[in-house]
Order: C-alpha cells, then structure tokens, then sequence
C-alpha cells in the first residue's frame, strides 16, 4: 500500500455515545467506507500502538462529513490510544473461532454461569487474544443498521456490566464465535499473553463533558505530548485540584484520566500517609513521589487532601505542619518535563492550606459539580448499561425526577431497582440448588415500579445535612388563588425552566417571593406547587431549625443552607414564619442579639444571589409588618404577594379538590356549600370537607357516602377562620408594604408598634 493512501486512511479517534459503550462498534465516515470497500457490519481492524477489531457502521448525524472514528474506551484501551490520537483503520476477515477462553478483567471479582449465555452474549463479535470486553444488554443499542441486529442482539443476562478480558483464542488473529466454538469461562481473573486495561475510561464517567476537557489540557496533554511544552519553553501544568460534594466522580474522574493518558496511577489516601513514629509521615509522602518518579509518565493522586494538609494556622499537631511542608516541598520538587501530575479530590477547599492553592503546585482548580438533567441521563444510561430494561422504563423520565443526585446516588439508584428485580424473582427460584433456571433469568427485568421503589429509599446525598424533599403537590392541587398562582409561575417556574428567555431580554429573575395573608390561606402548598412544576429541589426550613443558642451558629447555619442550594440548584429555599427569623432590627436588648445578626446574613446572602443561577427564596408569614423592611426592598424579596381568603369560585375549586376521593352523594350542591363558607380560608374548608366526614361515620361505621345533611351538621360545627377585621386588617397592611417598597426612605426605617416590645428573639 502506498503512504498515500495510508494517509488517507489514518483517522482521528472520538469518543463514543454511552448508549454504544461495550457494543464493540465503529463509528466511520461514509465517505471513508466507501473508498476503502467498507460496508455497515463488516470487520475492520483499529491499529494504534496495538490493534484491535470491532465491527463497522456508519456515523451518528452530527458527525457527517468529519474524519474521526468513534470507539468506546474499552476499544481505546485495546487499541493503546487515547481521545485524539490518529489511528489506521482497515477492512479485515474474521475467521470462526474453534476455541474462546474468558476470564473477569477486575481481580476482585469472581465469576460463576453458563458458557452458553457468554456465547449467546459474543455471537459473531469479532474477538482477539488480550482484549478487554464487556457485557451488556441489547435495550440500550441505538443507530444500529437492520444488517448488524444478528451480531448484537444478545439478551443481557446479568444485573450490571461486566468486562472480561479474552485470555486465548484459538487460531491465532481475529476470530468470532459462531455455534460450533468451544467457550470457557474462568472464574477468576488471569494475565491474557497480550494484557490490556480493563480499568475506568471517559465511558464511564456522564455528565462531566466540560471538566473532561479542562482535566485533559492540564493532565493528559503535558503526560502524552511533552515535547509540546519544550517547544513552547514553559513548564507543563504540575497540579490539579478536584472539589466538589461527595459523590460527583472525583476520584472515578482522576483514574480515567490516568487510563487515557496511558499513565501509572499512585493513589494516596489522606488518613493513611500519617504515621505514628517521628517523620514516619513524610517518608511515606516522598517514597510514593520517589516511585512514581521512577514509572513516569504517572499520576499521583491524593484524596481527602484536606486531611494532610490542613491550614498550618489552625492545627495544633506539629506533625501535621511537617506533613504540609513536605507535600509543597515535593511539589515545587517536581522538575520540569518529570511526566508527574498530583492531582488532588476535597470537599472542602477552604480547609486546604493557602499554600499549595497557587500556581506551580494546584495551577488550577476544577469544580466537579452536581450534574444537571442532561448529565444525570448520561450517568443513568452509563449505570443501566448491562441492565435489562423493562419498555417502560424511561430514563429521560427518571433524570428529569432525580434532581440533586449526584453520580454515587444514581448508582445506588440503580442498584436497588436491581434488588427489587429480584426480589420480584425470589418466589421462582429454590435456594438450595446453586444454579439459575435459565428460563427465569430470560424473563428477568427491571420496571419502572422498581426504580420507582428504589426512588423512596435513595435520598440525595448532597442534601442530606438540610432537609430536601421532591413535592408532590402540583397546580391542579392548590384552588382559589389565581393571581398569586399566576405571579409564581412568571417569577419562579418560567426562569428555572427557560433562563434563556431571560437572558435574551437582559433582564433578571426575581430573587425573593414574600407570601403573606392570614394563616390556613395556602401559602407553604403554593411554595411546594411551584417547586414541584418548576422541576427544582425544595429545602424547606423554619426558624427553629436556623436559630442557634451558641454565638454564630445561627450565621453558619444560613450560610450551609444557601452553599447547599446553590450545589443542587434549581432550588427553591422556603422559610416558613419568616418574622420569626428576621424581625426587624434595632429592637435587641443586649446579647446576643441573635435575631439582627441572622438579618445580616440573609441580607448578604440573598444579595450575593444574582451571580448564582437557579436559587429562588421564598418566605411566608401572617405577620408581614415585623418582618425587617431591608428585606423588603427590590433585589431581595422582589415580590410581595398577598394569599387572602378565596372567593366564592375559588371555594368551590378548594372543595372539588379536597372531595376527589370522598364518595359523595347525590344531593351533596359543592356550589350551594361554597356561597355558604363566606371568609373560609382553604384550611376551613379542608377542616369542613373531614368533619362531614366523621359525622356520616358517627351515624354508621358502614356509610358508603357523605350526604348533603352530613355537610350541613359540618358546617354548623365549623367557623371561618378568618373574621371581617382581620380582613381589612391584612388589607391595611398590604397597601402599606406596597407603599413602602416604593418609598427610597423606607429602607431601615422602622414603624411604630413594629417592633416586638421585648426584644429580639435572640
């Protein structure tokens, strides 16, 4: 072959869609295919550093007319490249396999099933000694020509992927099995005559496009191409630092960067580096630099970084400052072009000492966050992999429902819909024999009602420390208030469903919704109807959970709140009887005063929202006028909106809902009960719709309805909350904050009769 067309036939390598990892497919140009006699299911051999097989079909949409090849990592790893590297691809014959021997590719896992579900599994993929492989389930494979559906529809017989490596293969080369090949799995792991690695890759990782690139610059780059760097004449990047909550894939992120780079991987775990013997610690920090030295290119990598190098200020322990010096001694040790990288995972950055945060040990740092619902159907798609999905399941659905997971919670997710599979399954199977009935594994699936169950057990675990909850109330439950319905889904639903169209206006959302009315109207069912619709997590607090008697606990307690919501946003932050938490200030006698500073805080806060995305504030309270008028203004609680008693159509509204599972009778008038319930707020009218309830009980134990009559004694025995004074008092009252958030003064001016005459709450 001449070097011209070896050079028309290199391609660049791109990564594959989680939905074809494990599938051992080849994305290739159509133009490619075609100049080199290439048709959709034909072998091709992939040769990098090592060459590996896989099965050609053509390119996804969005890759029309680009020269790239898209494989899967563990095709990567066979293959000895990584993400950018160029590639030969050439069309070659497989030959049917007499013999196949596999084994698991992890060592800590031991296998034990039949060989003719592997070979069912297997049919006609093209195999080589040495490569890795994975299981997995024909439900995820999309983009699949009608010609390839022979070579890959294999069921999933197992409740996760799992990757063995071929350890020999006979005749020699690339070879299928077909029904006459003899297959043998051993139950653990052996070294194949041609080893690759089997370990994490960019497959396995969703939701984290953007820091896969960023980490790539800083790691892999200065790793692969050093040369690069001497060119330039600077010093390739020498330390990364991860931070993020727990469970966002530091650590997974660091391996398959050290995997892709082709790089020795060194873990150091925090806790154990320190030793008990004086300067046993920093012998073990500098054997594992010295060793990784040695095995260069090589990534070293620290977690829980936070617990060897702590701010020497504020540790007490003389061995933990020796433990911080060493460590920035060995990283501003490192020379340049040493083909060493530290990358270090925290989840608490500012615990870390201000020394090793610059430039020339962690030159830069990256946020791993909590994914959103794009990254969480990444990492949903990458966790059912070899799972056998019921049609009903929909993993769009459950991103769009697991809000605040982060990826440790969709694994765990995963793993009990899993276990309520087989739960489902325990009747069939009998305990004393050792194998599966294969007819039982065939019928074996994961349903919607399994991930549905699994959801109540697994709570998000980045909101763990506050309370957070997924609401379940919706509009369609909340009756009789229109106008401030209308109000929320303009202010809070439209900017976290659609914050484009915001700012496409050049406007911002409103940061802070204040409710307010008289108490039963309603208030905290709209907070949870607007978080449920919006699609976003709901912390709900209340004073007592924020207010502290130990001196700036109360400030810190705010401040996790809101550091929370912002982790897991789009969050809506509802604070009930919010004049409690911040009366208004100036009214404190002596300390601690606890009350003004809580006020401080929320203010700083609440301000600090604008560059956050996605946070909304909402308060509730029946008694508006204590609350501290700082709070008041545009840029806080930007919007006052009045919760009254409902109308005799809202009424009605409140009572069809609160009725939907009542057997009424024929003769109950829902219309006749509304013009009768005058001032009723939505609590009155839940209370009347139970009373009625209890009296059709207390006339028989076996009443199939509630009649008219039954409504009637209800009613009798029933008042409205909420008096005419009251009424025109909450209206005073609202035609004041109106006029006062549009008056410049207003702003610490603090109203007669304000102020609680005892002081603060403090």
């Amino acid at each position: 072959m001449a070097d011209s067309d070896d050079a028309k036939r290199k391609l660049q390598v791109a990564n594959a869609r989680p939905e074809d990892s494990g599938r051992g497919v080849a994305h290739l140009p159509r133009a490619f295919m075609a100049a080199a006699g290439i048709a959709d299911g034909d072998v091709v051999e992939i040769v990098g550093k090592k060459a590996t097989p896989a099965r050609a079909v053509g390119p996804y949409a969005d890759d029309e007319g680009l020269e790239i090849v898209r494989i899967d990592g563990l095709q990567r790893a066979n293959a000895g490249v990584g993400s950018g590297d160029f590639v030969e691809v050439r069309r070659t014959e497989s030959k049917p396999a007499t013999r196949v021997v596999f084994a698991p590719a992890q060592h800590n896992l031991r296998l034990q099933g039949s060989t003719n579900a592997l070979k069912r599994t297997f049919f006609h993929r093209p195999l080589c000694q040495g490569d890795v492989v994975a299981t997995a389930g024909h439900q995820r494979v999309q983009n699949m020509p009608p010609n390839m559906a022979q070579f890959v529809n294999a069921p999933a017989y197992a409740l996760q992927e799992i990757r063995l490596v071929v350890v020999s293969a006979a005749p020699k080369g690339i070879v299928h099995i077909d029904e006459n090949t003899e297959v043998e799995l051993r139950p653990e792991y052996e070294e194949p005559g041609d080893a690759r690695r089997a370990d994490v890759t960019y497959d396995d990782i969703g939701g984290m496009a953007a820091t896969i690139d960023q980490l790539r610059e800083m790691v892999e780059l200065p790793l692969r191409y050093p040369e690069l760097f001497e060119r330039l004449g600077v010093e390739p990047p020498k330390g990364v630092l991860l931070h993020g909550p727990p469970g966002t894939g530091k650590t997974r992120l660091a391996r398959a960067v050290a995997n892709e780079s082709d790089a020795q991987f060194f873990l150091i775990n925090g806790p154990e580096i320190m030793g008990s013997a004086y300067g046993e610690s920093e012998q073990r920090l500098r054997s594992v630099f010295e060793e990784a030295a040695k095995n260069a290119p090589s990534i070293v990598f620290i977690d829980e970084i936070d617990s060897i190098a702590p701010k020497r200020g504020q540790v007490s322990g003389e061995a933990e400052k020796r433990v911080v010096a060493q460590l920035l001694t060995l990283m501003d040790g490192l020379e340049a072009r040493a083909n060493l990288v530290v990358i270090a995972a925290t989840n608490r950055p500012e615990a870390i000492d201000e020394a090793l945060r610059r430039p020339g040990r962690f030159d830069r740092e990256i946020v791993v966050g909590v994914p959103d619902e794009r990254g969480r159907r990444e990492i949903l798609g990458i966790h059912t992999r070899g799972m056998p999905l019921d049609h009903n399941v929909s993993l769009d659905e459950l991103a769009r429902t697991t809000f605040g997971f982060v990826g440790a919670d969709i694994a765990a997710l995963s793993r009990e819909a899993a276990i309520e599979a087989v739960r489902r399954i325990m009747p069939r199977l009998n305990l004393e024999e050792r194998t599966i009935p294969p007819e039982v594994l065939d019928t074996l699936a994961v349903t919607r009602d399994d991930f549905m169950e699994a959801l109540k057990r697994v709570q998000p675990s980045a909101m763990r420390e506050v309370m957070v909850q997924a609401p379940t109330v919706r509009w369609s439950d909340v009756g009789g208030l229109d106008d401030a319905q209308m109000r929320l889904k303009e202010g809070v639903e439209l900017p976290l469903k659609d914050p484009n169209a915001f700012r496409r206006l050049g406007i911002r959302p409103a940061k802070g919704f204040l409710l307010y009315g008289p108490p039963g109207t309603g208030k905290t069912l709209l907070a949870k109807a607007v978080a449920r619709e919006a699609e976003a997590n709901f912390i709900a607090t209340k004073s007592s959970d924020l207010l502290s008697k130990w001196y700036g606990e109360s400030e810190q307690q705010i401040a996790r709140l809101f550091q929370r919501a912002r982790q897991v946003a789009p969050t809506v932050i509802f604070i009930d009887e919010l004049d409690s938490l911040v009366p208004a200030r100036g009214g404190g006698l002596g300390e601690p005063q606890v009350t003004e500073r809580v006020v401080n805080t929320i203010l700083a806060e609440m301000d600090g929202l604008e560059e956050l995305q996605s946070v909304v504030v909402i308060g509730a309270t029946n008694r508006p006028n204590l609350i501290d008028p700082a709070l008041l203004r545009p840029g806080r609680f930007d919007e006052l909106i009045y919760v009254g008693v409902p109308d005799s159509a809202g009424r009605r509204r409140i009572l069809a809902i609160q009725t939907q599972k009542m057997p009424l009778a024929s003769d109950v008038d829902l219309d006749a009960i509304a013009a009768e319930t005058d001032r009723f707020t939505g609590a009155d009218l839940e209370d009347v719709v139970r009373r009625a309830g209890l009296i059709a009980l207390r006339a028989s134990l076996d009443a199939k309805d509630v009649t008219m009559a039954n409504f009637r004694a209800a009613l009798r025995e029933s008042r409205a909350s909420v008096t005419p004074e009251v009424e025109r008092e909450y209206e005073q009252i609202a035609a004041k904050l109106k006029q006062e958030a549009n008056a410049p003064q207003s702003i610490g001016f603090v109203m007669p009769g304000q102020l609680n005459p005892h002081g603060s709450k403090g």
